[in-house]
């Protein structure tokens, strides 16, 4: 059996207990309407539609792999599941679909997927050899092979320091320069090779694999990553009913960074400096139900290591 096959069964959905007891407020009545904007396999998603059996789930993934896992998994819940190939900055077109206008209750739980990670040809495993690809959805746009053959030198340098947060940035993005000019490149293997020979030793042994910070950085570049985050959050705030509540699971500080200013802007006052009394409409339209971000216990990383970089924040609509 392929792992494909398995993919559904073998998914820890990351903070399964804590997501559906912060959603649950918001899930309570018949009809209630429960976005999940990256649904991966469907592990929360079948989280929520059997502790909340009323609930209606619309279900969205620009991975028509993952989208055709997470159907088999779901189709015993009927006319309650509905499931969009869109990437998730694209919500409003698909509700408007449905039918649908406010939400009750949703989730992003960003970055790469376990699918994405486990199947070697998709190429985001650096620990895998692979053709470098990394597309989310394989049916459209430029790979991270093409991004590592055509951009200049200070736009791959630009792409490593922006989103991979890499010090090496300068010196890997010429190496690269120097290493496609005699044969392009086209497998993850050999990005990996170059990566250990122009990274220092001594920062490789404080900082972990060579290839880690550089394989993110291509990830987010080819996926549009960060400026999806950027649209997509915003608009499902807005697309909240009244009570309804956002969770929000990101893996690195880039993608955290976007989703707090995000909540920041949503729950702040926005009556002037020095006013004496705070006008209704310029109360917060949200409240943070988490303060800060909170992390997956020791216990979950031990069970699911890839809940160990998580950071979890959430908010709720008042008005």
């Amino acid at each position: 059996m392929s792992s494909r096959e398995v993919a559904a069964e073998r998914h820890v959905p990351v903070l399964r207990d804590r997501v559906l007891a912060l959603l649950a407020p918001s899930l309570e009545r018949d009809g209630a309407v429960y976005v999940d904007f990256t649904l991966g396999m469907g592990g929360h998603a079948q989280a929520v539609l059997d502790a909340h059996p009323g609930v209606v789930v619309v279900g969205i993934d620009r991975d028509s792999e993952a989208l055709v896992l997470a159907g088999r998994r779901l189709e015993a819940y009927g006319d309650r599941v509905h499931l969009a190939h869109v990437v998730h900055d694209e919500v409003d077109g698909v509700l408007d679909g449905l039918g649908i206008g406010a939400v009750d209750a949703g989730l992003f739980d960003l970055g790469v997927s376990s699918l994405q990670l486990d199947e070697a040809d998709r190429g985001f495993a650096y620990s895998q050899e692979a053709p470098l690809d990394m597309r989310m959805d394989q049916g459209c746009g430029m790979t991270a092979a093409e991004v590592l053959n055509t951009y200049q030198a200070a736009d791959l340098e630009r792409v490593l320091r922006t989103h991979g947060e890499e010090r090496y940035a300068r010196r890997i993005a010429e190496a690269v320069v120097r290493e496609r000019g005699l044969e392009p490149f086209t497998t993850s293997g050999r990005l990996v090779e170059l990566l250990r020979r122009v990274i220092p030793v001594a920062s490789q042994r404080q900082s972990g694999h060579p290839a880690k910070r550089t394989f993110q950085a291509l990830r987010i570049e080819v996926n549009d990553e960060l400026g999806a985050v950027s649209r997509a959050v915003p608009a499902a705030l807005e697309r909240l009913a009244l009570g309804g509540r956002l969770v929000v699971l990101a893996y690195h500080s880039l993608e955290d960074r976007i989703v707090k200013r995000a909540f920041t802007a949503a729950t702040t006052s926005t009556a002037p400096r020095g006013l004496p009394v705070e006008l209704p409409e310029h109360a917060p339209r949200f409240r943070l139900l988490v303060h800060g971000s909170e992390k997956a216990s020791a216990a979950e990383v031990a069970a699911n290591p890839r809940s160990a970089s998580v950071r979890l924040r959430a908010v709720e609509r008042l008005r």
